[in-house]
């Protein structure tokens, strides 16, 4: 279909996207025949793939096109405000806010909005987002007034989507709502025929922007470029191009001076938790291994508590992993016997027990170990931390979240989950 190509063509020069491989070429098509409808479509790619693009393609060959058009990164946001950003609030609704405010679905009303990181997006937000994506209504932060609004939605996200639905962290019924027109966009190891040509691109343009010649590779060099396997994408791509350009002294480059410039594979491929789906080796992060590092500290610390109490009942059990014999009657200076001597290679030693010891535990003053078993509740261990945290900073939630090492608005999401009114 000749037609269908040349504005497939067309497209790629304005927005300037580069390259003819078939999986690009089909995600481009989907997008252009989606545009000029009003459904939902959902943008997944790794991360430099370039899906705002996509979004701003959409957008301009809609019906929209002269209505306003706004990117919002949902995990740039706190949680705490993300409400409050997408669909406005009142005057005194919350602590700041001294006035009332707009939130984007209201002033984009007639326009686009493209929700990048959409996986990001706190439980709450998502279900007010649902409600808009299905009625068109939504509520300001501290209002009880509905209000309506005509907004194109498009998401964007790295993540596998409903992997997160299965780990609740993700509303089941908004990817579902969100996943109307799907557009996988490809990661630039499965364009590999596109590499040399996106590489030649960033050469020519940063090679005009620092006045200098642009960058030519040799076949070895490109067969390196071709073979990487280009984890950061298109971004990554145009990274390297721009290193190249400004920092290598010659103009032709070979393999050996690309290598130079490009990170170790090595290094890109340390090992890492494997995941699985067993809750008891599910580490979510790395604070839930911390926290399985001081429960084996905690049983490590009982057993030394046990085998201490245990030595001091039956010291001869010491006496014999030390390598030495009990002598029923050791020999002393006058060659008479001694109780308490201990013979071995070395020097006769003594040993002068104290008399509590043939006393028993209760007489000696110790007590029987006894182990309390402590709740290992991750959960319930976390809250008090947060809790110790809040008191320690008086309250200051910002320095509170920086003390135990997690954001502040992962905070706000951890007081409204375990109902923390510090």
């Amino acid at each position: 279909m000749p037609g269908i190509d040349v504005e497939l063509q067309s497209i790629k020069n304005r927005f300037g996207i580069i390259g003819n491989s078939p999986a690009l070429n089909y995600a481009l098509r989907v997008a252009m025949q989606v545009a000029p409808t009003d459904l939902t479509v959902l943008i997944m790619g790794e991360s430099g793939v370039g899906k705002e693009v996509f979004s701003q393609i959409i957008h301009s060959l809609s019906a929209r096109k002269h209505n306003p058009f706004i990117a919002v990164n949902c995990g740039a946001i706190p949680e705490g405000t993300i409400d409050s950003e997408l669909f406005g609030h009142e005057k005194g609704s919350f602590t700041g806010a001294v006035d009332s405010r707009k939130g984007y679905f209201e002033t984009v009303n007639g326009g686009t909005i493209f929700l990048d990181e959409i996986g990001e997006m706190p439980l709450g937000t998502q279900a007010r987002l649902l409600r808009v994506l299905e009625t068109g209504e939504f509520i300001r932060v501290g209002s009880s007034r509905v209000q309506k609004t005509d907004v194109r939605v498009i998401a964007a996200t790295n993540k596998d989507l409903l992997e997160l639905t299965q780990l609740h962290k993700f509303r089941e019924d908004l990817y579902y709502r969100l996943n109307t027109v799907p557009i996988r966009v490809p990661p630039l190891r499965e364009r590999k025929e596109d590499i040399p040509l996106l590489f030649r691109k960033f050469a020519v343009d940063f090679a005009e922007r620092y006045r200098t010649a642009p960058v030519q590779l040799t076949d070895d060099a490109i067969e390196l470029l071709i073979n990487y396997p280009w984890r950061g994408n298109v971004r990554e791509l145009k990274n390297v191009a721009e290193q190249i350009s400004v920092l290598s002294q010659q103009r032709v480059v070979n393999a050996d001076e690309l290598r130079k410039y490009l990170p170790d594979q090595q290094i890109m491929n340390l090992p890492v938790l494997a995941h699985t789906h067993e809750k008891s080796e599910d580490f979510s992060s790395e604070r839930d291994i911390l926290y399985k590092l001081f429960f084996d500290l905690k049983k490590d610390v009982n057993d030394l508590k046990k085998m201490f109490f245990d030595l001091l009942q039956h010291p001869e059990t010491l006496i014999q992993r030390a390598g030495f014999s009990m002598a029923p009657a050791a020999v002393t200076s006058d060659h008479h016997a001694q109780p308490g001597m201990i013979t071995g290679n070395a020097s006769p030693i003594i040993i002068r027990q104290p008399e509590q010891a043939h006393l028993s535990p209760t007489q000696s003053g110790f007590h029987e170990h006894e182990e309390v078993e402590e709740s290992l509740s991750i959960t319930e261990k976390e809250k008090e931390l947060i809790i110790k945290a809040l008191r320690k900073h008086r309250g200051k939630r910002k320095d509170a979240a920086m003390d135990l090492g997690i954001s502040e608005r992962t905070l706000y999401r951890k007081l409204k989950e375990y109902h923390i009114n510090e």
